[in-house]
């Protein structure tokens, strides 16, 4: 288990039902999705002011068509997953403007995140679908175990350093897993964040989302409908 200590605490918007989290240009940036029965959600993208919560929203899709899901920076593009329509959307990431959709063969679209290179999309299953981003098609599939048996409900991503980083849908675990193998490295216990964030919002959900500033080497993790940001550190 990874040994983590809390640095920083930080506002979010309670009604935000984290889907993705990441940093662009110095900028947090969270996605969002919306449950049928949580009225108040939003499927959105937007710029998270880290001293205020509240999030400058960029661009929204239509909640009773789509579920918002993960999204990934790379070459100038945002890219948003949702959940069941096997449909992704791309913007601009510095006008968000729409400049399109893409397609994907997976049933459901949970967490994306990027090496760099391609995107890594998770779909709730052990498996991690590494994405061209030009023909925007699968290149390879990595399984994700961990001693051996097979690691499900991979969630919300985060590629820092080389391994990835990945929530688990309905727990507090977060896995560091090896892209190359697939083989889980390391395990965080935030369970306690949770705690936390319960106390002071009963209604926070799973905890989901996982974000890297690469500038300041700064962590930051959330949860669905959580009233905190949480800046944790450990060794990355």
């Amino acid at each position: 288990m990874i040994s983590y200590s809390l640095v920083n605490t930080y506002l979010h918007d309670s009604t935000c039902y984290t889907q993705g989290f990441l940093f662009y240009k110095g900028q947090l940036l969270e996605s969002t999705g919306a449950p049928e029965n949580i009225r108040y959600t939003r499927s959105l993208i937007g710029i998270v002011d880290l001293n205020t919560g509240k999030m400058n929203i960029k661009a929204e899709i239509d909640r009773n068509k789509y579920f918002g899901e993960g999204i990934a920076v790379l070459n100038g593009n945002i890219y948003q997953l949702t959940y069941t329509n096997q449909v992704g959307f791309i913007y601009d990431a510095n006008t968000f403007q729409n400049k399109g959709q893409f397609g994907y063969i997976n049933p459901e679209g949970w967490g994306l995140t990027t090496d760099g290179k391609e995107l890594i999309m998770s779909d709730g299953s052990n498996a991690l679908s590494f994405i061209d981003p030009v023909k925007m098609s699968v290149t390879k599939t990595v399984l994700v175990s961990d001693n051996g048996y097979a690691v499900d409900l991979l969630n919300e991503l985060e590629y820092i350093k080389g391994y990835l980083y990945a929530n688990i849908y309905t727990t507090s675990l977060i896995v560091k897993i090896d892209p190359q193998s697939g083989n889980v490295v390391g395990k965080l216990d935030i369970n306690d964040l949770f705690v936390k964030s319960r106390k002071r919002y009963y209604s926070s959900a799973e905890t989901n989302g996982i974000a890297y500033n690469p500038d300041t080497d700064k962590i930051y993790v959330t949860g669905k409908l959580w009233p905190c940001i949480y800046e944790i550190s450990f060794p990355h």
